[in-house]
């Protein structure tokens, strides 16, 4: 497998309509990897859960940390990764305590509970960050 075929990039530093461009970018990178359509309860879960993801991280982005650069999208041996950059100095992480009848906030949360694993990844002397987090394939 090429490992080119396995990333997929978007430029998202000043456009509009992030949201929906993201998952949309992210929903086709899906049906090109075989995740889409999905062929079962599994498949669709997992699918939706990279698309509510997706949204979670721009989202957040674009609230908290002067908007996204960049999305990637990486398929991995068991896992897809999503890392969405932007130039924020903010720390996310989920609200503690959670209240599920608050409004707001909990982009993070929904994030930590679909993902396997998520973080936060940084250049020293570069403004800004990487979140990520990686989703387990179906069936894995």
């Amino acid at each position: 497998m090429d490992q080119a075929s396995d990333v997929r990039t978007l430029a998202l530093g000043g456009t509009s309509g992030t949201v929906p461009l993201a998952r949309d970018f992210t929903r086709t990178a899906l049906y090109e990897w075989g995740w889409l359509p999905a062929v079962g309860a599994d498949h669709r879960a997992a699918a939706e859960d990279v698309l509510l993801v997706v949204s979670e991280l721009v989202t957040n982005a674009c609230l908290h940390a002067d908007g996204p650069e960049s999305l990637r999208v990486l398929r991995l041996a068991k896992v897809l990764r999503l890392e969405v950059t932007d130039r924020g100095a903010g720390q996310p992480a989920p609200r503690t305590p959670h209240r599920a009848g608050r409004p707001g906030g909990h982009g993070m949360f929904i994030v930590q509970r679909l993902c396997r694993d998520w973080g936060i990844d940084r250049t020293p002397g570069a403004p800004g960050k990487t979140v990520w987090a990686e989703i387990s394939a179906p069936g894995d």
